[in-house]
């Protein structure tokens, strides 16, 4: 299989380019590439953001994608990275899923960049030719959301939580500046956000049904979960984390009791945002309430004792830090959320 990349460069600083696939025109042969290349189909083909400027196009056989790993019958995940986001990984620190089923494929969530989104798709077209009819975003966090693009352009619907795109709208300029800075100029090139519509309740891929659950505030106040019928597959989103340190844009009493109602939806297996990449609901459940209950008690204490913020920040959920990667990036954010939200109840 043939696909067109397309050098995308920054205007202002035209020695930083990246190649950026253009998706949706892949072919068979290397004749039928070139003849796309030579007509008026790239031309037409969207725009291209401010400061951004096209270069040379041309035809290569389809580059590697993402690792997929088939975890049910026609369900695959791909495991990101446990880290922050850099230079060298683009964004790829987050999970993604596929479902593909008898007429079309869904795609969730999308990775951190444009690279990374683009790196998906070659991924699932080296497995299969349906149409990606769905990309659903579990929640609004940029390492999940920012290759969203790559697949809306080839026709994707790209649904999520009802608040969802007004929550990237009121935070679209930080995360992209956030991601550039992390990631790099290059690497981060062409990334920009893909505006949700509210996600329906079911999807039928043929022959397959997803159930989409919106919850309450808890891990952030967007988050939504995918349950695969055929197989029992729930992918959580960054409801359930894995070994990765979780992370609270939300809210804490609401968490702990988003995670006592998923047990209701009987799901075989779990997919967790982060980690795994498949868990038993034991597995899921255990580590992310024993934590969040740490948190609650932890903060708990300290406001009962008077403390400052900054003072209760320096010790909450502390005996928690040998249990979770990434402690310290996330655990002094977690307790000033944590304290902010009970001091108030």
């Amino acid at each position: 299989m043939f696909e067109i990349v397309v050098t995308l460069c920054l205007m202002a600083e035209p020695d930083i380019c990246r190649p950026q696939l253009a998706p949706g025109l892949e072919t068979d042969t290397r004749a039928e590439c070139e003849a796309v290349v030579s007509g008026d189909t790239i031309r037409n083909r969207g725009t291209v953001a401010d400061g951004l400027v096209l270069g040379e196009k041309h035809c290569q056989t389809m580059a590697d994608g993402l690792e997929l790993t088939e975890i049910a019958d026609n369900v695959f995940v791909h495991l990101g990275r446990i880290a922050e986001a850099d230079p060298a990984n683009r964004g790829d620190v987050s999970n993604a899923g596929v479902i593909i089923g008898e007429t079309s494929i869904a795609v969730i969530d999308t990775g951190g960049s444009r690279a990374v989104g683009e790196a998906l798709y070659r991924a699932i077209r080296q497995r299969s030719p349906l149409p990606i009819s769905h990309v659903i975003l579990t929640h609004v966090h940029p390492d999940h959301i920012f290759g969203a693009s790559v697949f809306a352009e080839t026709g994707a619907r790209v649904v999520g939580h009802p608040g969802l795109s007004r929550a990237l709208l009121d935070r679209e300029q930080s995360y992209l500046t956030g991601f550039e800075d992390l990631i790099g100029k290059r690497g981060f090139l062409g990334t920009r956000p893909a505006l949700p519509e509210p996600a329906p309740q079911e999807i039928d891929l043929g022959g397959r049904i997803l159930t989409l659950n919106v919850w309450p505030a808890a891990h952030t106040t967007t988050d939504l979960t995918v349950l695969d019928s055929a197989t029992g597959t729930l992918f959580a989103g960054d409801l359930v984390f894995h070994q990765h340190m979780p992370a609270l844009d939300g809210s804490l009493t609401g968490w702990l009791h988003v995670l006592e109602l998923l047990p209701e939806l009987k799901p075989s297996r779990i997919v967790p945002g982060h980690g795994g990449p498949v868990l038993t609901m034991e597995e899921a459940l255990t580590p992310m309430r024993r934590y969040l209950g740490v948190l609650e008690a932890d903060t708990r204490q300290a406001l009962k004792n008077g403390e400052r913020l900054g003072d209760a920040v320096k010790h909450v959920a502390h005996s928690e830090a040998e249990a979770w990667e990434l402690f310290e990036l996330f655990n002094t954010r977690n307790a000033t959320e944590a304290y902010t939200e009970l001091e108030w109840e």
